[in-house]
């Protein structure tokens, strides 16, 4: 595939944007309008290839547009019947939830995606169904898939499982507790990672009727089913923290629309880290407005950033154009991510110039001015082709390849960027 060019503009920027609505809230949404039965309004539905998957396999012919592109009327039933085959694509999320969904229905479903999903692991959770009394059979090795699940006895209320392994399987977990006929006790063993993504699963699930208790180390889950609703899709932190690292990087003004009304996601600490680096983070109205003094340095820091890891590409951008070297840390489960998060990143941004250092629990990035004339590989990795492409703000001819795969959560990515990136051609 021919690589994309970026062009920014010149000087500061300014630049007013929308973004899409959260896939994380509303992938969570959608199980719980599918487990529940009637029918549910949903609102700001992103268009993403993740949730695309998702409606697919859990409403396929049964899902009925409103007044747009992204509200749907849904409906939900008692009994779980899954199509026979789903393909989640590249949809780690996805993937996770149709396995713990599929353990609801008395017939078997395969569950499968690209080969990039298929190397990603998903052990614990197969474990942990198994535990539970579902069948749960891999096709070729286990702990990945293709896998075929389906009830069985599915006759436990009690399963333990790691906590620094993926949230993922602890939400695929919690979002069928309230369908098991006891309900279900989750014991967290170690630390847990993404503690905001797990927190998020529950005050989703709560909005749909389900009853949960959160504590340290356990989450326990009643067996009060969920009720259909009208649910609001807020827009998505990880994806505005593109443009906020934007102005973090080259100065100017960005004004989120809308961002304001987001408060179930982690990734809202982009606001934080925006003020860290010294920028201006204001509330107006339901827009959110960061802005940045180019004159005032960056500055290096030190993070810890185990609750919202998805923030790390961009952020690691950002720190390759601060002075000193910054350490992000508590990301070192991000290598099973779409790609190695942190091993395919700092090669790409070695590869431009940078200085960045991957240890056992995150990246080491010593600021260093970047060089131009390189293509970024992207490794099916959406989050990936949005941060690289912000290295185009300080230094020409950075181009992106397989710049399609940010279909996966932003497929307008480029378009709705343009304030910040410029315009952009396909090179030949």
């Amino acid at each position: 595939m021919n690589p994309l060019m970026l062009h920014p503009p010149s000087g500061s920027l300014l630049a007013r944007i929308h973004v899409p609505g959260s896939k994380s809230v509303a992938n969570r949404a959608l199980v719980c309008a599918f487990l529940a039965e009637g029918e549910s309004e949903l609102f700001n539905v992103p268009s993403g290839d993740d949730t695309q998957a998702l409606i697919e396999a859990l409403f396929p012919g049964n899902t009925r547009a409103l007044n747009g592109d992204s509200n749907f009327r849904v409906t939900g039933r008692s009994s779980v019947h899954l199509p026979p085959v789903v393909n989640a694509r590249l949809a780690g999320t996805t993937s996770r939830f149709l396995t713990a969904v599929a353990a609801l229905g008395d017939e078997p479903t395969l569950i499968d995606g690209d080969a990039p999903l298929r190397a990603r692991p998903m052990l614990d959770l197969h474990t942990a169904l198994a535990s539970l009394g579902a069948a749960v059979h891999s096709q070729d090795k286990p702990g990945f898939l293709p896998v075929v699940v389906q009830r069985g006895m599915l006759d436990k209320a009690s399963v333990s499982i790691a906590g620094d392994i993926s949230s993922q399987f602890i939400s695929a977990l919690m979002l069928i507790g309230p369908c098991l006929p006891q309900g279900l006790s989750i014991r967290i063993e170690g630390p847990l990672v993404s503690r905001s993504y797990v927190e998020m699963t529950a005050r989703v699930m709560t909005s749909f009727g389900a009853e949960v208790k959160f504590t340290e180390k356990e989450i326990q889950i009643s067996a009060i089913r969920y009720s259909p609703r009208k649910y609001v899709i807020e827009p998505d932190f990880s994806s505005a923290a593109f443009g906020v690292s934007a102005v973090l990087i080259r100065g100017g003004k960005i004004t989120i629309t809308g961002l304001a009304l987001s408060c179930l996601q982690g990734d809202a600490a982009i606001l934080d880290i925006a003020l860290i680096f010294g920028a201006e983070v204001l509330v107006m109205g339901d827009d959110i407005v960061v802005s940045r003094d180019v004159r005032l340095p960056l500055s290096a820091l030190s993070l810890n950033m185990s609750d919202c890891s998805d923030l790390v590409p961009a952020v690691t951008v950002v720190c390759c154009h601060a002075s000193g070297k910054s350490v992000l840390s508590g990301i070192g489960f991000i290598r099973s991510k779409e790609s190695d998060r942190l091993g395919d990143l700092a090669k790409e941004l070695n590869r431009m110039g940078a200085s960045v250092i991957v240890t056992p629990d995150g990246l080491e990035i010593t600021g260093a001015p970047f060089v131009s004339g390189v293509v970024c590989h992207t490794y099916h990795d959406h989050r990936l082709a949005m941060a690289l492409s912000l290295c185009a703000l300080s230094v020409g001819g950075v181009g992106i390849d397989n710049p399609s795969v940010v279909s996966k959560s932003w497929p307008t990515y480029f378009e709705d960027m343009t304030q910040l990136l410029g315009s952009t051609e396909l090179q030949n």
